[in-house]
């Protein structure tokens, strides 16, 4: 008797379709035909009549184990051809993705995960690396790598984190082309409290070419204490108007602002 994952393998291999492709033919993931195979599963109706027609074999064939095909009988295709398809299988599935865990563990998570999917496959990837050191295309960690990444320190094309750099960066500290933050600094800032930009916009002190806070400091600004550029300004002049108005702000964001305020263009 043969069960079901062990016939759904078998057509599928007679038909000479790989997991993937009659994934693609069904409209399910190559995990689910994976799984229907292993046994770890099983398809619902609406699949298994799919499958029923796509093989051109009943249902009852299909599901009832004591039952033998009587339409076409086929032999098994000779072992050396089911290893060379799964060596292909494997080769193709290295290229989809590759994922790794370190066997160290911190707090119930790897001390690092690797995830990637490559192209074509990264615009329809759901896989996501997830450990204290994430990297992947889609990474969660406390360092997250990724095109998109979470964590703590995060480093990506979209970046959210308590530290944030990204081409586009949202974070309490944020660094990136695009900047969102408490603390902003890129071309586009925009900081809830203090930003630095060609472009800033901050909720207390804003530097930059083009400058919107409370405290201003640009070549074009506005807000309530406002020192224009002019023709160049100094690092102590900047750090002696930001420190009138600022008398407490933390001794090095006072340096960094006053740096870029004097190096605006």
């Amino acid at each position: 008797m043969k069960t079901f994952s062990e016939k759904l393998q078998e057509l599928r291999r007679r038909e000479g379709l790989s997991q993937e492709q009659l994934a693609d033919q069904l409209g399910v993931t190559r995990q689910s035909v994976s799984k229907w195979e292993s046994g770890a599963a099983s398809p619902e109706l609406s699949k298994l009549i799919a499958l029923s027609d796509l093989f051109g074999i009943s249902i009852d064939y299909l599901v009832k184990d004591h039952l033998e095909e009587p339409e076409r009988p086929a032999e098994a295709p000779p072992p050396s051809m089911v290893k060379l398809e799964e060596q292909v299988e494997e080769i193709s599935r290295f290229f989809r993705s590759w994922t790794w865990e370190s066997q160290a563990k911190l707090f119930g998570l790897p001390l690092v995960s690797v995830c990637f999917c490559f192209y074509p496959h990264m615009l329809r990837c759901r896989r996501t690396a997830r450990g204290i050191i994430a990297i992947g295309n889609i990474a969660v960690g406390v360092v997250a790598l990724g095109a998109f990444s979470v964590g703590v320190f995060s480093l990506g094309a979209l970046s959210v984190g308590a530290l944030a750099l990204g081409a586009l960066a949202f974070g309490l500290a944020a660094l990136g082309p695009v900047a969102i933050g408490l603390l902003a600094f890129g071309p586009v800032a925009v900081g809830l409290w203090y930003a630095g930009g060609v472009a800033a916009l901050g909720g207390k002190i804003a530097v930059g070419v083009a400058a919107l806070g409370e405290t201003a400091i640009g070549y074009d600004a506005a807000g309530h204490h406002i020192l224009l550029w002019g023709d160049g300004l100094a690092q102590a002049e900047v750090e002696a108007f930001l420190l009138e108005h600022h008398p407490n702000l933390w001794k090095p964001l006072l340096k960094l602002l006053a740096l870029f305020g004097a190096n605006i263009k």
